[in-house]
């Protein structure tokens, strides 16, 4: 079995994979790719076309019609579609309310999928998400699964720049990130698991340096 060039970074939201996949990458001369910036431009692109979310024929007959190109910017892979897309419009609260039931369709998947496999065009990988061990690149040459206690995980999306945190509104992002495991965890196609050949990061007390080391450490001898 050939192991493709992709260096696989999946768990769940909030432990830390963006951060430490974009910096792997970066030390190692490869290209980062989110996955989940690709489900929240097809959120957009479905709710620009007035598509509900949630009317599973009325996605599945306008994926037909979906064109999605990718290409390599800085060292990052970008996604467009024919259509405006401003990068803050991916982070509004109208895609963050709709991006789990369009991740958990499985025609979106299917179509979004195809694309991710796609990007192994521009060679080595550092691609995160929460199914790229798994689905997408189920022999990728290196596989880890980053996690964090549920407590550290809503402190982390919730601190602001000076370290202060609102304790009323942590609980809500805690109750947040518990829905959002369970959708991820209990979808029918492609849910959030790990990989048998994973090897499994507890970040809760590490910093991303302590991460990013301990992934290194794993895919030197073979990269360099």
């Amino acid at each position: 079995m050939v192991k493709q060039e992709v260096i696989a970074i999946d768990g769940p939201a909030a432990s830390g994979k963006s951060t430490v996949a974009k910096e792997v990458a970066q030390r190692i001369g490869a290209v980062y790719a989110d996955s989940g910036a690709l489900y929240r431009l097809v959120t957009w692109w479905l709710l620009a076309q007035g598509i509900d979310p949630e009317d599973h024929q009325a996605v599945r007959g306008a994926l037909e019609t979906l064109k999605i190109e990718a290409a390599v910017v800085e060292g990052r892979i970008t996604y467009s579609t024919g259509d405006e897309c401003p990068a803050d419009a991916l982070r509004t609260q109208r895609v963050n309310s709709a991006v789990s039931p369009v991740a958990a369709n499985a025609d979106v998947r299917h179509v979004v999928t195809a694309i991710l496999q796609s990007l192994a065009r521009f060679g080595m990988l550092v691609m995160e998400g929460r199914d790229i061990g798994t689905v997408v690149f189920p022999d990728a040459a290196f596989k880890f699964y980053l996690d964090a206690s549920p407590e550290v995980r809503a402190r982390r999306r919730f601190t602001d720049k000076d370290g202060n945190v609102d304790k009323a509104a942590l609980e809500d992002v805690h109750k947040s990130l518990a829905r959002r495991d369970v959708i991820d965890s209990s979808r029918k196609t492609a849910p959030l698991r790990i990989a048998d050949d994973a090897a499994v990061i507890d970040t809760s007390d590490l910093d991303i340096e302590g991460v990013v080391k301990r992934i290194l450490d794993t895919v030197a001898s073979d990269i360099c």
